[in-house]
């Protein structure tokens, strides 16, 4: 039995009644001609500061941004037809349900969308002061579409409910049928018990939502990939258009009726629907061939009106596209050399082929502007509706506005919609990069950048902006500094969503050969684990090595502030010691592991992140010690299959509670539980 459809519960916090949007209808005018729209562009102009520049170069007044392509009835029709269009744009923030099987519009309006309720939500001081605290309680859960083992849970109000198989999902009209197009072109005739339409609901609640268990399209998860991502496309191209159509609506009234609207726009909300820059969605990405994969596919799921043309089309295939480039720094570093023969990749395991065989640079942004009938590729930032960027080249921009005031970055104070795709793969980057990117969204800008003030939402000026941001991480694992940004700097009003899942662990994977022994040491708070850690591996672990004459030991750190500490001690006890580190010189790889191979040097020090860069075997292991667990789960069998030998092979893990999230998905949720709570602390695995 197929999975039931899920739906949006209409929100409570919609400021205006059906009934209102009946009458504020009748009101609207039924035909405007095309010389009194013509006039009123012109006699407003300052109130299109965010989109008049769309009018201007399609040359064509009478039509809206977002206005559907028609091949008859504008050349020569009698203005009827030219009025349906305006009224359409009109009308689009009253969404209509879409009969699938007749294709065919009905009558009767549903609610109104969650985009016009989340946004016209009038926050109080109050609810500002209890969301700074940042205590969040999950009250509900419902159970993950596709994972057995997980459950999504949330804050507030459980939100979904089985809904009719006819519902439109709250999209835009255009948006829903080109949808409908492409699942159906795709061989899929179930679009509406599809992962993609579970999530599409998810993301469509304009809550934060923390996905930490997204099997990513490099491990054999393609399709769940794909359909993650076709919905928050979706999501960003509907907040993108309806923002649009309701700018353009509003323009539209204020330029008809001037007079009658100045009054409520000085004295009203009416007519406030500007941000302080245009730009609304940024997504974060790690490296330009992801881009590539995620900008191909937005332009895929844009409808065909909107995307007659797509400008610069070629410059972002040669600058994202899959292509070698000699010259690129840092695919020469992750890859070990500037050309790797065909042996050389093969040695390589198939997911880490699968994630670096494209353009893996790191430092990439790219605007995206959304005009009537075009899509325009390497927009300017303050025209861009969609911004696509790596943490570290918004970093670099953040930096260089911090030296000259004239290279601000007050584009990113309006962003609305935050997507962090492939999060556990920012991590292995830099973390930390992606932090100082959330510090900084959301601020009040430097500079006015041409938007009409009177325009602006009020809860902008008041400075809630990040109260309305909604932020979207996506990514194959949760670890704390993850939990702590999802928990710290996203403050969404409406609440979270977050995924909770029972690991199975991964140690049928280990040779059955190796002995493992887990050894918990005990530490006070977080903030005092590293250390606890070390004096652990001081005085428990390192007299053992010491005293030994046996040499090939193996030293597994997951963070590189670990593997600086132990490093520091290691050569002030004058250790026979070599490295493999974050930032190992490729010419120094080589030496290094021939040393430790042909058993020169006794201690190696090996690091996640140069391990999830260069995925080498090393040889020589002949005892291996885990300082500090693995955040990808499938590292784990991994390092402990290269240990050589077939007597008595024996791997020391240590850990403490504060491991438990890495422990977990290693061992599983049920042992990881025990051996934290357990009054032992040594635990053997065979």
């Amino acid at each position: 039995m197929p999975a039931p459809c899920l739906r949006l519960k209409s929100h409570k916090r919609a400021n205006k009644s059906l009934a209102d949007e009946k009458k504020k209808q009748k009101k609207r005018p039924r035909k405007i001609a095309k010389s009194d729209l013509g006039e009123d562009v012109a006699g407003n102009s300052q109130s299109l500061s965010m989109f008049d520049e769309d009018s201007v170069e399609e040359g064509n007044d009478n039509e809206s941004d977002l206005q559907e392509h028609r091949t008859v009835g504008i050349v020569n029709g009698d203005g009827d037809s030219e009025s349906e269009d305006i009224q359409e744009v009109f009308d689009t923030d009253q969404e209509q349900e879409l009969d699938v099987k007749a294709q065919t519009v009905a009558k009767a309006p549903v609610s109104r969308s969650s985009f016009h309720s989340h946004l016209e939500y009038k926050i109080p001081e109050t609810e500002v002061e209890d969301l700074l605290k940042k205590k969040w309680k999950y009250q509900w859960d419902v159970p993950a579409f596709g994972m057995p083992d997980c459950k999504w849970v949330g804050t507030g109000e459980c939100f979904l409910e089985v809904a009719n198989i006819n519902s439109d999902c709250g999209l835009n009209q255009r948006l829903y049928k080109h949808w409908l197009d492409v699942c159906r072109a795709s061989g899929s005739n179930d679009f509406h018990s599809s992962p993609q339409r579970f999530f599409f609901s998810l993301c469509n609640s304009y809550r934060d939502i923390l996905h930490c268990n997204k099997k990513p399209f490099y491990r054999k998860g393609l399709k769940e990939d794909l359909a993650i991502m076709d919905a928050y496309i979706m999501h960003c191209l509907n907040h993108i258009f309806r923002t649009r159509d309701l700018v353009t609506k509003n323009d539209s009234k204020l330029g008809k009726h001037w007079e009658n609207a100045k009054d409520n726009l000085l004295s009203g909300d009416e007519f406030l629907d500007h941000g302080f820059t245009r730009p609304k969605v940024l997504i974060l990405l790690p490296f330009r061939s992801i881009a590539n994969r995620a900008v191909n596919r937005l332009i895929q799921l844009t409808p065909g009106a909107y995307k007659v043309n797509v400008e610069h089309m070629s410059r972002f295939s040669d600058e994202f596209g899959n292509h070698d480039d000699e010259d690129n720094v840092n695919t020469n570093e992750l890859n070990g050399s500037a050309k790797n023969s065909n042996s050389q990749k093969s040695s390589k395991p198939p997911d880490h082929q699968a994630l670096f065989e494209g353009n893996v640079d790191d430092k990439f942004m790219i605007g995206i502007k959304f005009t009537r009938k075009s899509i325009k590729l390497f927009s300017d930032f303050y025209s861009s509706d969609l911004i696509v960027a790596s943490p570290l080249a918004l970093l670099k921009k953040i930096e260089e506005s911090k030296r000259d005031k004239e290279k601000n970055v007050d584009y990113l104070s309006s962003i609305e919609v935050l997507i962090i795709d492939h999060a556990d793969v920012i991590a292995m980057q830099n973390w930390a990069f992606l932090t100082s990117v959330l510090e900084k969204l959301n601020c009040i800008p430097s500079k006015q950048h041409g938007t009409d003030i009177m325009r602006i939402r009020k809860w902008y000026l008041d400075g809630h902006a990040r109260f309305y941001r909604q932020t979207i991480v996506l990514g194959g694992y949760a670890n704390p500094d993850i939990n702590a940004s999802f928990n710290r700097q996203c403050v969404n009003y409406q609440g979270k969503v977050k995924l909770i899942c029972q690991y199975k662990g991964v140690l049928p994977k280990v040779s059955g050969q190796v002995r493992q022994i887990y050894q918990r040491f005990d530490a006070d708070s977080v903030a005092e684990a590293d250390n606890a850690r070390l004096d652990y591996f001081v005085h428990k672990v390192f007299p053992k090595i010491k005293d030994s004459d046996e040499g090939g030991v193996m030293l597994f750190i997951s963070s590189y502030y670990e593997y600086v500490r132990l490093r520091n001690f290691l050569k002030s006890q004058n250790a026979s010691l070599c490295l493999l580190g974050d930032y190992t010189e490729p010419r120094d790889v080589t030496r290094m592991r021939n040393w430790f191979r042909n058993g020169e040097k006794k201690i190696m020090l090996y690091t996640e992140r140069f391990h999830f860069y260069r995925r080498y075997k090393i040889g020589g292991v002949r005892n291996l010690i885990i300082y500090s667990l693995p955040e990808r789960k499938e590292f784990f069998p991994e390092v402990v299959n290269m240990l050589e030998g077939t007597d008595d092979m024996t791997c020391t893990v240590l850990f403490s509670q504060f491991d438990q999230l890495q422990l977990e998905r290693i061992v599983g949720t049920t042992p990881a539980r025990r051996m934290i709570t357990s009054e032992k602390g040594v635990f053997v695995f065979c």
